[in-house]
């Protein structure tokens, strides 16, 4: 029972911090300002980890790689931490340790496209609710870039814009394809 709490609070931890640094990776991606009440808090939440490892980690065309790689990390260190108090993760050798990552990267994946989801419902939410919100400009600015193919295709119907619709669509279509390659990566972690 003791590590089953643990577990948990190592879960609850390591996804919000990987959610923070995912959010702060999102808003650079995007450009959105980080001066409003949430890139103020995502940036005190993150900047202890990320700035020493910009140092080692610079950006890509505009990427911030030491968040994700951060964001990467902190999975990292959920996972194996999981895998070996549950007994699975046993041995240390190249298996069982590709297997982390790669469920770690499934878990940042997943994390990532539930960031999407919430961010389209709530920016879906502040069009119709209150579009002068002092946050709606945010998440409209988080939102545009992954909206704008469906728009092209997708035109407004008697003046409701469905591109979130199809977003979200293909969204949750991506969280069933991440399901299915974690469930075929685990039977790796049995054969080492």
């Amino acid at each position: 029972m003791i590590a089953q709490i643990f577990l948990f609070v190592l879960d609850t931890v390591c996804g919000f911090l990987t959610l923070a640094l995912l959010v702060r990776f999102a808003m650079q991606w995007a450009r959105t300002p980080f001066r409003n009440p949430l890139g103020q808090f995502i940036v005190a939440v993150t900047d202890w980890m990320v700035r020493p490892l910009r140092r080692l980690v610079p950006g890509l065309f505009g990427l911030d790689l030491a968040s994700l790689l951060l964001a990467w990390l902190w999975q990292v260190a959920y996972q194996g931490l999981a895998l070996g108090l549950s007994g699975v993760l046993s041995a240390v050798s190249p298996a069982p340790i590709l297997v982390v990552a790669m469920l770690a990267a499934l878990d940042v994946a997943k994390i990532g496209l539930y960031l999407m989801i919430g961010a389209v419902l709530i920016s879906a939410v502040f069009s119709w609710v209150n579009p002068h919100a002092p946050l709606a400009g945010v998440f409209d600015t988080l939102t545009r870039p992954l909206l704008r193919p469906f728009r092209r295709v997708i035109p407004p119907i008697g003046g409701v814009d469905l591109s979130p619709l199809a977003l979200l669509l293909v969204l949750q279509i991506a969280l069933f394809i991440i399901a299915g390659l974690r469930q075929n990566v685990m039977p790796m972690m049995l054969l080492s």
